[in-house]
């Protein structure tokens, strides 16, 4: 049973393992959701419950049954979506991340080229140079939201430029990403459900009109050009553009922009890694990795069985939901040693399963790589500390690990 986000949160094992719900949104929100987690491993990796909030479902808590179900689509669709809950109205437009083949791998393969390696080239001067120009513009020894004046408008930036989207208006796509992300059926309950699906009615009147310019015009590498000329997509219904739209937004948004947060947070907690950064510069991408894992900016991912699985000695029934919990697997200690450490030069990094696995791998896991290493280069070279100066603040949510406020002071090299 749910334990209702206005009581206090129980201790996970002075509770009956059965009543052990890990999708309480405050649970993430107030960062209790750990040991939670960590019981659930240790004594039933593959387990029922009954929330009162999302309905029943298995949660799968180990790295290698995570990898297990994402990696077979056959027998776990992704179809009709990729969260715990249910939308309280009939609105749940298809994005190809929840849908299964053979329309996943067209549609998937439809925006792929704005973010496959010799794009990225091309990307990279222009991700430096906006990545300088913001930090060169924040206040020194002054404290500041390190959220908004760094991780929104960095993401935000790039985000206009995938989409090649009007930049005197690129704020947008902050907001939708908000917007999508805020929904009840992750417990996030910030806007009502007929508000939010006005706003997004409002995002497809707007991305439309940037549909017809972009068929009208010779082919790009954006995501809108993409999908508007190819064969596969570009007589895709108005619902079906706006949920993929959700998705790029939301995809291109939220990893980035939560792990450039929680970079931050995790070397202010950790000043002896901080130290071994600063002294070797090299570290760099694998600490990107570790601070992706660490983070784990998306919880979870869901699934229904199409079919009677064995997972974990457990038999799943066809029909039945199963949620992945990306942010347990990367604390797994039976595959990631001492994995609650936070360690920059962690041995196989990138073994983690925050961009999950199979067909339904991030498909922009290099380009957030890449805007991260860049970001880090660029604070290095100007910073001697990014000083935490008060507790973030955090969105209640089971699906997106994020934050709204991360107060800050900067001390220059």
């Amino acid at each position: 049973m749910s334990t209702p986000a206005t009581t206090q949160i129980a201790d996970p094992y002075s509770l009956d393992l059965k009543d052990l719900d890990p999708s309480v949104p405050l649970l993430f929100e107030q960062q209790a959701h750990w040991d939670y987690f960590k019981r659930l491993r240790e004594e039933d990796p593959v387990h029922f419950v009954d929330s009162e909030e999302f309905g029943p479902y298995w949660s799968i808590t180990k790295f290698q049954d995570i990898m297990f179900v994402d990696s077979h689509h056959q027998q776990f669709s992704s179809e009709p979506s990729i969260v715990i809950g249910e939308p309280e109205l009939d609105f749940e437009p298809p994005m190809f991340i929840a849908m299964d083949p053979p329309k996943h791998d067209v549609q998937r393969a439809a925006v792929m080229p704005a973010v496959m390696p010799a794009m990225l080239a091309e990307l990279e001067d222009l991700i430096r140079e906006r990545v300088c120009e913001v930090l060169d513009s924040l206040p020194i020894g002054k404290e500041f939201n390190w959220v908004d004046q760094v991780s929104i408008e960095l993401t935000t930036r790039m985000l206009a430029t995938l989409f090649d989207f009007p930049y005197e208006d690129r704020h947008l796509l902050s907001y939708w990403s908000d917007v999508t992300t805020s929904a009840p059926a992750v417990g996030n309950l910030e806007l009502a459900e007929e508000e939010r699906r006005d706003i997004l009615l409002e995002c497809l009147e707007y991305f439309s009109k940037l549909w017809n310019e972009r068929a009208a015009a010779p082919p790009k590498n954006d995501f809108i050009s993409l999908l508007a000329h190819d064969p596969a997509t570009k007589d895709m219904e108005p619902m079906e553009y706006l949920g993929n739209l959700m998705l790029l937004i939301v995809g291109g948004n939220d990893t980035t922009r939560n792990s450039m947060s929680g970079g931050v947070l995790a070397l202010h907690q950790n000043p002896d890694e901080f130290a071994k950064l600063k002294a070797d510069h090299s570290l760099i991408p694998n600490m990107v990795s570790e601070i992706i894992r660490w983070q784990t900016p998306l919880a979870h991912m869901r699934r229904i069985a199409t079919e009677d699985v064995e997972v974990g000695g457990k038999t799943i029934k066809k029909g039945d939901k199963v949620v992945m919990w990306y942010i347990s697997g990367n604390r797994d200690d039976s595959v990631i040693e001492n994995p609650d450490a936070f360690i920059i030069e962690r041995p196989r990094a990138r073994h983690h399963v925050s961009f999950g696995f199979g067909i339904h791998r991030c498909m922009g896991n290099r380009l957030a790589e890449m805007q991260l290493k860049i970001l880090w280069e660029e604070v290095l070279a100007r910073f001697d500390r990014i000083e935490v100066v008060g507790d973030p603040v955090r969105v209640s949510s089971n699906f997106v690990m994020g934050y709204k406020q991360l107060p800050v002071i900067l001390h220059p090299v």
